[in-house]
């Protein structure tokens, strides 16, 4: 039992070692982001109308 939580706090913290780096200073959001965004939005409000039609 013990060894399963060492193992799961040994996940964890490597998992946070992947956040230390940081990104370039200037990293550009371009359009493709902006298109993913709004193509998640188009599609959340599309599910919303069909759950609320039923």
């Amino acid at each position: 039992m013990k060894l399963q939580y060492i193992l799961s706090a040994a996940l964890l913290m490597n998992g946070l070692l992947l956040f230390a780096q940081s990104a370039p200073p200037a990293t550009p959001i371009d359009g493709g982001l902006s298109l993913l965004l709004a193509g998640g939005a188009a599609y959340g409000v599309k599910k919303l109308r069909d759950h609320r039609k039923k």
